[in-house]
This record gives C-alpha cells, sequence and structure tokens, in this order.
C-alpha cells in the first residue's frame, strides 16, 4: 500500500465518519485546497481500496470500502513512532472476539485472483520432470529456511543457509543453534511434502508435530505452553492459561477445516498461530509451516518470504496483536504469494 499524507489520512478519517460524502463537502472541510489536489487525494485512497466511489456527475459520493474491524487502515509509520510503551491498544489481551470474527478476510474477487495465479503454478509444475520439481522445492526449502529463521535473529546468509543443507557444512563464526534452526526447517519442509495429504484437515496434534520437528535439538518444552510468554515490541499478552490456549487452538483449527480455500486457510493459520502464541518458543516459525502444509495439501503453492523485509513482517504482525487489524498482513501475505508463483517452479 501506498504511504499516505497527512491529508490523505484526513480525508479518509473525514469520509470513515459519515455514510456519504461528496466533492463539495470534501472541499468545504478541506478549506484552501484546490479541487484538482483533492481528486488526486480521492484517486489514491480509491487506489488503495480505502474508498469507493458511488454516483454519477454532481451525485458522486464517498464511502469507506469496508467495514470490517479486522481490515482498519492503520498508518504504519505514523504507528511505529510512538513507543511501544505508550502506544494505546485495542485490547492489551487475547481478544477472542477475533475467533468468532477472522473469517471473510479476503474479497470474492481475492480468492479468484489467487485461483488464477495458482493455476500458473499448477499449469507449470504438470510438465516439470520429477528431478526439476525436487530442485525447485530444495531451492524454495533453502529460501524459506534462511528467511524465516532470519525473522527470528539467525544471522547465517543465504549462501551459508544452501551449504549447510546441501553439504551439511556449518558456517564458521556461527552458533550451534542457529545451524539446527535452519536444519529444522528443512526437516519440517520435508516432513509436510510428504505428508501433503494429512493436512487436508489439521489437528491440534498435526500442528504439535510440526512444531517437534521444529524445535528438535534446541532445548525447547514441547507441546502447548504452561508459562505466560511476552513479546518484543508489544504490550499485548497472550493468553497465559493452558486450558484457554487449548480453547483457541481447537476454535482455530475449527475455522480453518470448514474453509474452502488453502489460501484463506494458510492466512488465518499464519496470523492466528502468531496472535495466540500456543508454544513456549518457535510460535512465528511454526505458523509459517503450518501455512505452507495447509496451502500444498491444497495443492497451492508454497511460500519462501523470501523478499519480505523482516521489520516489516514484525510491524504487520504487532499491528494485529495491538488494533487487530489484518490489513497490513493480508497486503503482505497477497505480495509473497505473488512472489512465490512468479519465482518459483
Amino acid at each position: 500500500m501506498q504511504q499516505l499524507t497527512k491529508r490523505q489520512l484526513n480525508i479518509f478519517e473525514f469520509i470513515k465518519k459519515s455514510d456519504k460524502i461528496g466533492n463539495q463537502e470534501i472541499k468545504e472541510y478541506l478549506n484552501n485546497i484546490s479541487r484538482f489536489t483533492i481528486l488526486r487525494d480521492l484517486k489514491i485512497l480509491l487506489d488503495n481500496d480505502l474508498i469507493e466511489q458511488k454516483g454519477k456527475g454532481r451525485s458522486i459520493y464517498y464511502q469507506e470500502k469496508t467495514k470490517n474491524e479486522f481490515l482498519q487502515y492503520v498508518d504504519i509509520g505514523e504507528y511505529f513512532e510512538v513507543e511501544s510503551d505508550k502506544r494505546e491498544l485495542r485490547s492489551e489481551k487475547f481478544n477472542f472476539n477475533v475467533l468468532k470474527n477472522i473469517e471473510g478476510v479476503f474479497t470474492d474477487q481475492e480468492i479468484k485472483d489467487f485461483k488464477e495465479l495458482n493455476k500458473k503454478y499448477q499449469d507449470r509444475i504438470k510438465n516439470m520432470s520429477d528431478d526439476i520439481l525436487k530442485k525447485e522445492f530444495e531451492r524454495l526449502t533453502i529460501e524459506l529456511s534462511w528467511k524465516s529463521s532470519k525473522i527470528e535473529g539467525n544471522t547465517y546468509s543465504l549462501i551459508d543457509t544452501e551449504v549447510l543443507i546441501k553439504e551439511n557444512k556449518e558456517a564458521v563464526g556461527h552458533k550451534k543453534e542457529e545451524a539446527i534452526m535452519i536444519l529444522n526447517h528443512k526437516k519440517a519442509l520435508d516432513y509436510i511434502s510428504d505428508k501433503q495429504s494429512d493436512f487436508k484437515k489439521i489437528t491440534v496434534l498435526k500442528i504439535e508435530s510440526i512444531h517437534d520437528l521444529l524445535i528438535d535439538q534446541l532445548g525447547i518444552e514441547k507441546g502447548l505452553r504452561h508459562n505466560p510468554v511476552r513479546i518484543i515490541g508489544t504490550k499485548y499478552l497472550p493468553l497465559d492459561n493452558q486450558h484457554q490456549i487449548k480453547e483457541a487452538m481447537d476454535k482455530i483449527v475449527e475455522i480453518i477445516n470448514e474453509l474452502s480455500d488453502p489460501f484463506s486457510k494458510a492466512f488465518i493459520a499464519i496470523v492466528m498461530i502468531s496472535y495466540i502464541q500456543p508454544f513456549i518458543d518457535g510460535n512465528k516459525r511454526i505458523a509459517r509451516l503450518l501455512g505452507n502444509a495447509l496451502l500444498m495439501a491444497g495443492h497451492a503453492c508454497p511460500l519462501s518470504f523470501r523478499s519480505v523485509d523482516e521489520a516489516e513482517y514484525k510491524k504487520a504482525l504487532i499491528i494485529f496483536y495491538e488494533q487487530n487489524s489484518l490489513r497490513a498482513f493480508k497486503e503482505l501475505f497477497i505480495e509473497q504469494f505473488k512472489f512465490a508463483v512468479e519465482n518459483y517452479f
């Protein structure tokens, strides 16, 4: 999404407060701003799917495009100028209402776009030999293992990761745990690939099976956590009661299994596992791997997240934690799916 100016944000907030706002009302609200500038600002809001235009001629008016509370616009640049301890959160604790309303984040048109993109992927792999498919999956494995680990602070380079996975040779000057983290990604991806059909319907135990592989030899407790956790950079407090964690996990599994398309399944899995934080560690890693398990089970292109900026990824999640807005992460997910289809297989 294009970064909005303060004036464009003011126009957007003005439109949000009413059911319908016309050009003249916007001009009066902005006082000395020219008609040309206002129309340019409105076009930017339209292009970013924040508002919609209705009516014709002098009867044209504008409305907020979505009333979905989970797709509210948050100016990320402005939001993170405020220190984490001083930000006003929509909810400092886990919001169970999210579980009741998480579906329907993607529009019908966006699902159609996903399917059209995915058809390109499916058409390509039909004509690929097993050797080429294996090499492409290895490439995606290397790049996902590198990026997913890097998001969590791993300092291996992409080249070092390639050497580690292909030759089992650890990079000099790095901790043993970093190599284990990366190799565990490969083990988990191989497991998911071998058992794709198992993830057409998921269970908490199946999620735990992936998590077990991701934390192997890292000294992390297996299973749903008993103790509270805190997240760097946010006041948001995940659930601290194991019974509530199990309840939330059971509910999100139920929601995912009821969905018909793999894109919504993967998206909800990634954001909600990150939000629930069901394990003592490795939550965002298991979220990304589970997302790929659901995509692959639905014959959709898996994601590497190779091109994602780590800081933007974390900010998009924190916006969800603190304001329950999925807009930023939704845009990130769409971009990464497009990237995957264009760059793999």
